[in-house]
């Protein structure tokens, strides 16, 4: 497939293997920080075919994962009113709430309905004028755009019946968080491209210059990571820290500023609770002010929330990058994407679920 299969060459990978080994003289850790480019890893083998100084951790960039459970609890509770049609990307419905989640929402008849775009959202709101419909908008960056077009083009048609349940984070703050941890051994990052497409990456400089850590903008095919590591550890052995493109396809350092001029208007930083990870101080977008009546946090009086997270659950040490998820002593037995205890383990881009789906739980069924 043109502009994927030459990201894809076998030969190739294996000379920039053969690089990576060539240059690393240490022991090096480096975190990617998107869930996507978890999932590359994972199934084109690259972290078992690195050199055994380079180990890779696997960073918070997946947005499912690191939606509160609070959020989600919240949109049970609004998906079961009569009246409310709910709408969500599919990943969400399998995300496990305190006790139940949003399959379990529509099996027990309430009107669930997943939508490829937030702008199908607002035409179902078109279309049932005596329905209130709720569009769930999580996610980082990459997002943002088409979610604050959805609010904006509501608001500007007047539709009244239509709001948000915003869980927006970003990555900046999120680094930030992970370096600061006392656990932290991260050296080096591998920044989201598609992130990156949107927002650019001058905002990292300052965390690059700061900590010391060098970050490399990364895409998500086998030799983008490949090429991405061998950045890394170069600006590593070199005693640099850098913040440099190894995506330069698709990300331009000042990224896409009508898009950004769409998410400023209708979005303002507020701090952020993470699943897994607690508060992060300026890390995650919610409604502006002059949007404040789509938000469905506030139209829709959610109370008795009472969170309770599966104490076997080790998500959240998955997602600082402290554990793999086959460190889990839950993985593979109690937490299976049957039957998941956190959502690292159902959501497409979940390190668990990683792990699990290319046959990584296999190998702690086969050892003694």
């Amino acid at each position: 497939m043109k502009y994927l299969d030459e990201f894809r060459d076998p030969e190739l990978a294996l000379r920039l293997i053969d690089d990576i080994s060539r240059l690393a003289t240490k022991r090096h850790v480096l975190m990617e920080v998107c869930g996507g480019q978890t999932h590359s890893i994972i199934r084109n083998g690259i972290d078992r075919l690195l050199p055994d100084e380079i180990e890779m951790v696997h960073g918070p960039g997946c947005p499912v994962c690191v939606t509160p459970l609070e959020t989600i609890d919240k949109a049970l509770a609004i998906a079961s009113r009569d009246g409310v049609i709910f709408c969500s990307f599919g990943d969400m419905l399998r995300v496990p709430g305190s006790g139940r989640d949003l399959f379990s929402v529509k099996s027990a008849g309430g009107d669930v309905r997943v939508v490829y775009s937030p702008l199908d959202a607002v035409q179902i709101a078109r279309d049932n004028p005596d329905h209130e419909t709720v569009f769930f908008g999580i996610g980082f960056e990459t997002t943002a755009p088409a979610n604050a077009m959805a609010v904006y083009q509501a608001k500007r048609e007047g539709l009244t019946n239509f709001s948000m349940l915003v869980s927006h984070v970003l990555v900046p703050p999120a680094m930030r968080a992970i370096l600061d941890a006392p656990t932290n051994r991260v050296e080096a990052f591998l920044a989201a491209g598609h992130v990156c497409s949107v927002m650019g990456y001058e905002e990292y400089d300052p965390i690059a210059a700061e900590y010391g850590t060098p970050i490399v903008v990364t895409g998500f095919e086998p030799l983008d990571l490949l090429q991405g590591i061998k950045m890394a550890v170069v600006q590593l052995e070199e005693g640099r820290a850098e913040v440099e493109n190894a995506y330069q396809r698709a990300v331009n350092r000042k990224g896409n500023l009508p898009a950004q001029a769409m998410v400023a208007d209708v979005f303002t930083t507020i701090d952020r609770n993470w699943r897994g990870i607690g508060m992060i101080p300026q890390s995650g977008w919610a409604l502006a002010d002059d949007y404040r009546s789509l938000d469905a946090a506030e139209r829709f009086t959610v109370t008795d929330i009472a969170t309770v997270e599966s104490p076997l659950c080790h998500a959240g040490e998955v997602l600082r990058g402290t554990l793999k998820p086959d460190e889990c002593p839950a993985f593979g037995k109690e937490c299976t994407p049957r039957t998941p205890l956190g959502a690292t383990m159902v959501s497409a881009e979940g390190a668990c679920a990683a792990y699990y789906l290319y046959g990584r739980f296999r190998e702690l069924e086969a050892s003694p």
